[in-house]
């Protein structure tokens, strides 16, 4: 990959840790000639007491290993209302995964688990997600149709999501320009899970049920670094209603991604925006390479209908294969299979991502669908072979290879081998397609893995439990005018403070903006200090320290109104609130204590530079003023901090100085 490759907007990826792109013969030097395309799918709790279709409370969870029942479901696909079966469904049902729950009493009823009808949606979920959708842009629609959403892979109980569309067709402005948003819905979030190990799924439900909104975007988007931009001007509105929850797993984004000749491909699961440039580039990439594969693949079999891979159980003695993986599985009973992919030579080790090839793609696909737990797969094309010379010739005979065919040799139990087969015949089939619609997991490295077949229209069906809801003119207004500050005008306002644009981030990502706001109202304390405070003094706290619990924001307001009533200098903040953020219980009296602060007037800690001053010409023959300065605030800071502003002693100390206290 050409090492000057940047975005529309100069974004220099070496930035990004990108791998190796093999055989583009012509080097990409933009994302416009790539023909990148991306939207978004932004999802976020809602801040509620209750969950969206039950009366159990929201937002309690629990040890994974503390639960009271466990439930095991066995997931069977549907027709949809056009007597066709969802491609993400039966994909599912081929896993034969057997799905546990753990459930905690506290957090889940019948409805969870599905023996009881939803109760009535959730009415103050509702008017969150209203509001929200209006501060987008939305046309909030005249009623309201709850749908079900097929998910077989056991992460809802039921079966299916039920989801609600509210508004549709907005718009969130970026830096250079607006992205389209298609549509926001209501729903209700998942299990968390726990494990999945072979064909063996738990899941905890105690997030289940949650109310969360999603924002879908249309794939206006043709550079990472504007995916991430959009990606954070969601989430901070989102924060800047003060309806939603914040912390881990409160918010996730899926990114879609395609070029010029690919496909949309989901990336599923996007805890951190951060990673959203990184992930974003290698999937466009991943996919380039695809597409040059399928040429490849092309040019050497013309005649794909008749192209089949060979699969071979190996029956004879492989007593002598030193790899212990393969010895335990031949000691357990499990069956060794070789398999000959003809003219695949060189496919399997054609990188797509960093660190990963083609091999890796169906690797994970025999993760997910044949439920393979690695180490269980070989290939020809392995830098460290396993096979000994006299194996390699009896494979070879076996499968019958020739020099342009790749070999790959897999153990797994009886039951797994057949789906084992279908599904590399099935994934090496798709690469003389190019690129497959499918959903894959974000990996925080900024590679991506097979999750499932991306799910089609065929999953949506109306949920027969619940009738339509109409959503009235003047409902909508009502909520309209409890409408927060616009984010546009949030940016406006710290522009105006002259904030430095490097707290924006922090300050939107805790909608502080209110409490700076407060702050400055009640206490008359400058905005841009406030903010700083924040953003660059507590920002840097957070990232030093582990408090006791979750650090409440509202505790600055405290410990500022705290000073200001005791007349110390704002100075001594920065000694407070790592304290304060530690032990946030803490009475600020007994913080003063830990510090074993003293008040000292000003008068007095003034007179102490003159006695200072020849002390140190006592024990220092240093001539340079600079020198005695820092000296002398050296000493006194600890009298001082507090009880003085530390420029005014500073500046008290230096005019000393330059009339001759020098000398």
């Amino acid at each position: 990959m050409s090492k000057d490759f940047k975005s529309e907007k100069n974004y220099k990826l070496s930035k990004i840790k990108v791998g190796y792109t093999p055989r583009i013969k012509t080097p990409i030097k933009t994302y416009k000639e790539l023909g990148f395309m991306s939207g978004l799918e932004v999802h976020q709790q809602l801040k509620t007491k209750e969950k969206l279709f039950c009366r159990c409370p929201a937002g309690l969870y629990s040890d994974f290993d503390d639960y009271d029942a466990e439930l095991i479901r066995h997931m069977r696909p549907t027709l949809s209302e056009m007597g066709t079966y969802d491609g993400t469904a039966l994909m599912e049902f081929r896993t034969k995964k057997n799905i546990t729950y753990r459930i905690k009493n506290e957090t889940t009823c019948t409805y969870d688990i599905d023996d009881t009808p939803p109760f009535p949606i959730n009415r103050e979920a509702l008017d969150y997600a209203i509001q929200i959708a209006l501060q987008l842009k939305l046309n909030i629609v005249g009623e309201l149709h709850i749908t079900r959403k097929q998910y077989l892979d056991g992460s809802i109980p039921t079966g299916f999501q039920r989801t609600a569309i509210i508004g549709i067709e907005g718009v969130i402005p970026l830096k250079k320009k607006k992205i389209r948003v298609i549509q926001l819905s209501i729903e209700e979030d998942s299990c968390r899970e726990v494990s999945d190990i072979g064909h063996e799924r738990i899941y905890q439900t105690d997030r289940l049920g949650i109310p969360l909104i999603e924002t879908v975007t249309y794939p206006d988007m043709k550079t990472p670094d504007e995916v991430l931009e959009a990606a954070q001007y969601i989430r901070f509105l989102n924060r800047s209603s003060g309806k939603v929850r914040v912390g881990i797993g409160a918010g996730r984004e899926d990114v879609n991604v395609s070029i010029k000749g690919g496909t949309r491909v989901e990336i599923k699961g996007v805890s951190h925006n951060k990673w959203i440039p990184e992930l974003s580039h290698n999937e466009a990439f991943r996919q380039k390479a695809l597409l040059i594969i399928k040429d490849e693949l092309n040019k050497r079999i013309p005649d794909v209908k008749n192209w089949k891979p060979i699969f071979k159980n190996v029956d004879f003695d492989v007593s002598d294969i030193g790899y212990t993986p393969i010895k335990e599985a031949m000691n357990n009973g499990w069956k060794l299979i070789a398999c000959n992919l003809p003219d695949f030579k060189g496919i399997l080790s054609h990188f797509l991502q960093p660190e990963k090839t083609f091999a890796n793609e169906l690797e994970g696909r025999l993760k997910v669908i044949a439920c393979f737990e690695k180490p269980n797969f070989l290939h020809s094309e392995d830098m460290n072979p396993v096979f000994s010379e006299s194996l390699l010739k009896q494979r070879k005979k076996l499968l019958n290879c020739k020099p342009n065919d790749a070999q790959i040799v897999f153990w797994a139990l009886l039951d797994d081998v057949q789906t084992a087969c279908e599904t590399i015949e099935e994934r090496c089939r798709m690469a003389f397609e190019g690129v497959p619609n499918e959903t894959r997991k974000a990996l925080e490295d900024g590679t991506t893995i097979f999750e499932r077949v991306l799910p089609g229209a065929d999953r949506m069906y109306p949920d027969t439990d619940s009738a339509p809801i109409p959503i009235e003119d003047e409902y909508i207004e009502n909520l309209r005018k409890e409408q927060p500050v616009d984010l546009v005008e949030r940016i406006k306002q710290m522009k105006k403070w002259q904030i430095p644009e490097d707290c924006f981030q922090y300050i939107l990502r805790n909608n502080l903006v209110p409490e700076i706001e407060r702050i400055n109202n009640d206490l008359r304390i400058d905005s841009k200090y406030i903010a700083t405070t924040f953003a660059h003094t507590l920002k840097h706290i957070e990232g030093q320290l582990i408090p006791d619990v979750p650090f409440p924001y509202t505790k600055v307001y405290d410990m500022f109104k705290f000073i200001l009533e005791k007349k110390l200098s704002l100075d001594i903040v920065k000694s407070i609130l790592p304290i304060i953020y530690l032990h946030s219980q803490m009475e600020f009296e007994s913080v003063l204590n830990s510090l074993e602060f003293e008040e000292h007037k000003k008068e007095a800690i003034l007179k102490n530079v003159s006695s200072l001053r020849s002390m140190f010409t006592k024990i220092n023959k240093s001539k340079n003023p600079l020198a005695v300065e820092k000296w002398i605030m050296g000493n006194l800071r600890p009298i001082a901090l507090g009880n003085v502003p530390l420029h005014e002693l500073n500046t008290f100390v230096r005019k000393f100085l330059s009339k001759g206290g020098a000398k």
